[in-house]
């Protein structure tokens, strides 16, 4: 069975997502449903309806994270060893070569990445062009905008 990479953090998330679901959400949508029977006729009731689409949606979403979870590798980017190369996990400090833009990015899991907070997928170009880097080195990725060259300033593993 293959392996999902998630950071410490990301499966810490995924774990509070997941006791939500089923001590807050989980009940509330079974109130809800039985709410809506005692109003009667069921052919009819939005709320039925509306209730029964939320429970099957929180319920796929619990197996989802249940699924997740139980193929989680989790790695906490503060007891890598990468040597000063780029690896999961790790916070990279890069400067695009044209404009000298500095820009920083953790390499994390699916279900972690936010572009906004600096967190991209490992299965990301630009992860992918970083993966195996050290400070100095520089890494190509196929933007669409044309090819961009990032010279890595950095590696971090916190």
């Amino acid at each position: 069975m293959p392996t999902i990479p998630v950071t410490k953090r990301g499966a810490d998330q995924l774990k509070e997502e997941l006791h939500r679901l089923k001590t807050i959400d989980r009940p509330a949508v079974i109130t809800a449903i039985a709410e809506a029977r005692a109003q009667g006729d069921l052919s009819e009731n939005a709320d039925y309806d509306a209730a029964k689409e939320r429970q099957g949606f929180i319920e796929g979403r619990i197996a989802e994270i249940e699924g997740k979870l139980s193929m989680a590798q989790i790695i906490d980017p503060a007891a890598v060893d990468g040597g000063g190369k780029v690896v999961f996990g790790a916070t990279v400090e890069l400067e695009e070569e044209t404009t000298g833009e500095p820009v920083a990015y953790q390499i994390v899991g699916e279900d972690e990445a936010d572009l906004k907070k600096g967190l991209i997928n490992i299965s990301s170009p630009i992860a992918r062009a970083l993966i195996g880097k050290e400070e100095g080195d520089v890494a190509e990725v196929q933007a669409p905008g044309g090819v961009k060259r990032f010279e890595v300033v950095a590696v971090r593993y916190e």
